[in-house]
């Protein structure tokens, strides 16, 4: 077993966390870093380094004959720029045996899109937990009884684009400022994030909710789990209901003892360690289900304690 974490650049825990996936399965099984830059520390710490060329199509057949050349069986794409890329090769790939660890590319693509995602119906939902999302602000004025909004790209991560909690004009003006800006109402609340993991048929195997306590620079510095979540039920009916396999984030916001989803990412985590500490054992469950492994007969064992992840700089000499 030789699985590529695409995109490795300075993620030490998910490669870290992946060894020991890759360890419980087979001895012998080896980590490749991959990633477009040769200079960044996870060539440090995996057992192989790769300098990829950019995951674009021009480059597919060249990276195809790579992953055969250095006898990579499967692939973990970590960001959300190259999801759709290897979606659409997991097909193809898999007629090779080698085994891409991410959704479907309808999946991948629905959830890439915010505008597709705020218009997702749940099947069989009381009412739709998803944040109501429109391309025209008086739209979504008309649809909604909010006075205050949030303005974001259609498409990408745009975190630093993103305007929260403007009036009417104040959205409007930001809007022009973004490539294609979409509208949804301003919800004040908590904001949570859950990691879970889907088979391929698309079933909840554990799913976990956390709270980002201090975020820099985007990243989650201390975050804390939420056991036994009385959303659970509703947010694993939503994941099932848009078809996704593998680990996946979902992100919400809690407000008045409601749900209201934002969107979900078709990877895993930049904080989803604390998920497989935890009991989503999402990393070793997608290995062994490509395996062939019946992972519907392997353990669940969720904690029940909340658990607190600390994320701090460590020494290391080489």
């Amino acid at each position: 077993m030789n699985v590529l974490l695409s995109s490795a650049s300075n993620k030490i825990p998910l490669l870290r966390a992946l060894q020991h996936a890759v360890k419980r399965v087979t001895s012998n099984g080896i980590v490749t870093a991959g990633d477009l830059n040769s200079n960044v520390l996870s060539r440090h710490f995996c057992d192989e380094f790769w300098q990829m060329p950019a995951t674009i199509e021009q480059h597919k057949d060249e990276i195809v004959s790579a992953l055969e050349q250095r006898g990579i069986t499967h692939v973990l794409p970590s960001r959300d720029g190259e999801l759709l890329f290897w979606a659409q090769l997991k097909s193809s790939l898999k007629a090779h045996n080698i085994h891409v660890i991410v959704s479907s590319p309808e999946a991948v693509e629905q959830c890439l899109d915010k505008l597709r995602f705020g218009n997702h119906s749940i099947p069989g939902a009381e009412s739709n937990c998803i944040i109501p999302t429109s391309s025209a602000l008086e739209a979504l004025k008309e649809n909604t009884d909010s006075e205050r909004y949030v303005v974001k790209e259609r498409f990408g991560a745009g975190s630093k684009s993103i305007g929260v909690n403007l009036n009417s004009s104040e959205a409007a003006e930001h809007a022009k400022k973004l490539s294609t800006p979409i509208y949804q109402p301003f919800i004040d609340g908590q904001e949570i994030s859950v990691d879970a993991w889907l088979s391929e048929k698309h079933e909840v195997k554990a799913a976990m909710c956390r709270v980002r306590a201090l975020v820099i620079n985007g990243e989650s510095q201390i975050t804390y789990t939420q056991p036994q979540s009385v959303f659970l039920s509703e947010i694993k009916k939503a994941l099932t209901s848009l078809k996704l396999s593998g680990p996946v984030v979902l992100q919400a916001i809690v407000s008045n003892n409601k749900l209201h989803i934002i969107e979900c990412n078709t990877r895993f985590g930049g904080a989803s360690t604390l998920g497989i500490k935890a009991g989503v054992d999402s990393l070793y469950w997608s290995l062994m289900e490509s395996s062939g492994e019946n992972v519907d007969s392997l353990p669940v064992n969720l904690s029940r304690e909340k658990i607190t992840q600390v994320r701090a700089a460590t020494d290391y000499y080489l």
